[in-house]
């Protein structure tokens, strides 16, 4: 991954370039990033500082200047140092994704260099990553459309080209003509949006809590009067709405209670009875893929609230109901049944009764969903906008199919 500047420096492209490069890591991708300013910033891939590659290099400033002077030697020069510095650096490599530096004039002999080595027959797959351009903007200086500025606007025969979104799609067509654009949206990490446990994460990953239509979430210990099997018909009822759910028991129960481990093989039986193991995790015996046992604690809950859709509460009876209050401290929808002391503490929550069929509780609380506006947003989100689902939908199968193609020889960028 290229770009001018990479974290700690703080920028829009310099936090897409990072989280890209965690994610694309942790879906087990070599990766490497080289870039003007910035540091080492994570020791989980190679972080290499070349200052020639900077957006406010003296040497690079100077250049330019020089070049608008009639001086054109300087920047040549500049441009064989860095390509010999692009060169060395991805030798090894089967893709290059260029963040914005093929179309920003931040770094004229950077952008050069980079077409160049394109154009060496030698070179790994490259794949500019348009963010913006200053042609796309009112007020752009006119210099930028004489040569050798023009190279911002010029396709390469050989490089790919992405964008972030279907509107700067359109604008870069009419820019740089009719040429292949693919869009792969911006996204969010949330383990690193949320500072989410590893725990988390990996619990995440393994449930697909990412790739659901609605994740639901019970923070009880598993006792009679929680009621949990009605959770598990309401699930049920849910799924044959048709919605990929998944259901969440965080609680415990005592192994050495006679009454909690009958209660608790029961709801193993409706679980399998109704053929729901896909869709309902039950963390008080759960084991990680590697074995390892999970033990919830409180940031363990916090982070499920922070990814769950809503918090489902079937309770008999309750003292209190401290769940609502953590729910409502996140801003969490809140489905739960309509005994006095949720009655006391809920505000625009969906109340249901009990004894009301499951599949009835289900439309309801599908009907309390849609009418939640922020509702509807956290799942446009985590559907469509969770860098993991982005790399794995998106951006691996694209690079994927352009090594593929690179592989058997071809020309990237016919005209269509």
């Amino acid at each position: 991954m290229l770009h001018y500047s990479c974290p700690p420096v703080v920028g829009g492209v310099e936090e897409v370039l990072s989280q890209q490069a965690s994610i694309l890591q942790r879906q087990n991708q070599s990766v490497s990033v080289l870039a003007g300013m910035g540091d080492v910033y994570s020791d989980s891939f190679p972080i290499r500082i070349e200052p020639l590659l900077g957006s406010k290099n003296a040497s690079i400033l100077k250049a330019q200047k020089k070049y608008r002077n009639g001086d054109h030697q300087y920047l040549k020069q500049l441009i064989t140092k860095i390509f010999n510095i692009l060169k060395d650096w991805s030798h090894d490599l089967d893709v290059i994704l260029a963040h914005n530096v093929l179309h920003m004039p931040f770094n004229l002999p950077f952008t050069l260099a980079l077409h160049r080595l394109a154009s060496s027959g030698n070179a790994p797959v490259i794949v500019s990553w348009a963010h913006d351009s200053p042609y796309l903007q009112d007020n752009c200086p006119k210099y930028l459309n004489e040569d050798p500025w023009d190279i911002l606007r010029q396709p390469h025969p050989d490089i790919h080209y992405v964008t972030i979104s279907d509107s700067r799609r359109w604008l870069f067509k009419e820019l740089f003509g009719d040429i292949q654009w693919k869009v792969i949206y911006n996204g969010i990490d949330p383990a690193n949006f949320f500072y989410l446990d590893p725990r988390s994460v990996k619990l995440a990953e393994e449930l697909g809590i990412f790739n659901r239509d609605l994740v639901l979430v019970q923070p009880s210990r598993i006792t009679p009067r929680k009621n949990m099997e009605l959770s598990i018909h309401i699930t049920r009822g849910i799924k044959l709405l048709g919605h990929n759910i998944l259901f969440i028991m965080t609680g415990a129960y005592d192994p050495h209670e006679t009454k909690a481990v009958s209660y608790y093989r029961r709801l193993r039986y409706w679980v399998e009875e109704l053929e729901m193991q896909d869709n309902i995790a039950i963390l008080a015996e759960y084991r990680f893929r590697d074995k390892t046992k999970l033990v919830p604690d409180r940031i363990f809950i916090r982070d499920l609230y922070l990814m769950a859709d809503l918090l489902l509460m079937t309770s008999k009876d309750e003292g209190f109901g401290l769940p609502l209050l953590e729910a409502g401290m996140i801003k969490l929808p809140i489905a739960c049944s309509d005994i006095p002391p949720f009655q006391e503490v809920g505000q625009d929550v969906c109340f249901f009764q009990t004894d009301d069929p499951p599949l009835t509780i289900a439309e309801q609380i599908m009907e309390y969903l849609a009418s939640t506006k922020t509702h509807k947003m956290f799942r446009n989100v985590m559907r469509n906008y969770v860098l993991d689902v982005v790399c794995r939908k998106e951006i691996l199968p694209f690079l994927r199919d352009i090594v593929s193609r690179a592989d058997e020889g071809g020309t990237v960028n016919a005209r269509h």
